[in-house]
């Protein structure tokens, strides 16, 4: 996504208006990642480029916070990073020019593993990359992808041999995070949510809410409270389902017994407007 990033960011304004070059931006890179060699706040770092560079730090800060090689340092417990989160460089260079194509050749390869069969704008969707930049990464791989037919006639691309279970494959039933993959693999998303439900779970920001899966199709949305795990269904459905759901809830307090507990709550507000057909705390027999 480097590329990508770095000409939507270096062409703002917010960017411009410091008055340095693009190539300015560039050449700050490395040293930019030797000063976050251990995590740096967002004003530490501004402070930093603007001792620098002799100009108004935020726009610069934006920019380069966009696309140069930075993680967020977590700077409380296990998946939190609080309302002022620190910067640490990631070990490695730029990915710019040449080998970024090379870079996503191997994503595509990636890709695929995960979610082939998938098309051309599957792979620009998933990858933020215009369709031309896929095209051109997946061209350069004609010999080792293996080529089909979807449904409706569109050209699909997989690896050889991947496996591709039967239609009627059983899909049990899962309760997804927030921005979970799945939903974010492919350009035509009905495959795996309606068009009502999208509006529901995918919010303007570009939020995801966390999501029940049924048969391979989003039918609800869940999240944690004080007795476990809150699913919210926006259809009805049988006993089975959620005694599977239950199942899969047990497991999941596990896993969140040691986390953040009020992790989803900034997005509470949403769930007053959720269509709820059932409402369910699940498992519904806590140990």
């Amino acid at each position: 996504m480097q590329p990508s990033l770095r000409g939507a960011r270096l062409g703002d304004p917010r960017f411009t208006s410091s008055g340095i070059t693009p190539a300015d931006a560039d050449a700050l890179i490395g040293e930019l990642l030797a000063f976050a060699a251990q995590p740096r706040t967002a004003a530490e770092i501004q402070c930093w480029i603007e001792a620098r560079l002799g100009v108004p730090p935020k726009g610069v800060w934006w920019a380069l916070r966009s696309y140069a090689p930075l993680l967020h340092a977590a700077t409380g417990g296990p998946w939190s990073f609080g309302a002022r989160p620190a910067y640490v460089a990631a070990g490695i260079p730029p990915t710019l020019g040449e080998a970024a194509e090379q870079a996503l050749q191997t994503l595509v390869l990636r890709y695929l593993e995960g979610f082939g069969p998938a098309s051309v704008a599957d792979v620009a969707q998933f990858a933020l990359v215009t369709r031309a930049r896929a095209r051109s990464a997946m061209g350069a791989l004609a010999g080792v992808l293996e080529r089909l037919t979807g449904p409706d006639g569109t050209e699909l691309f997989d690896l050889p041999g991947a496996p591709r279970p039967a239609a009627d494959t059983p899909a049990p039933p899962r309760l997804l995070p927030m921005w979970d993959n799945i939903l974010l693999a492919y350009a035509d998303r009905s495959r795996v949510i309606s068009p009502d439900h999208r509006k529901l779970v995918t919010r303007s920001n570009g939020d995801v809410l966390p999501t029940l899966l049924v048969d391979g199709h989003v039918a609800g949305v869940w999240r944690p409270v004080e007795e476990g795990i809150e699913a919210t269904s926006f259809h009805p459905l049988p006993r089975e389902t959620w005694d599977e759901l239950a199942d899969e809830a047990q497991a999941l307090v596990a896993l969140l017994a040691d986390r953040e507990p009020g992790v989803y709550r900034r997005y509470d507000r949403w769930w007053s407007a959720l269509p709820g057909a059932e409402v369910r705390i699940l498992p519904e027999q806590m140990p």
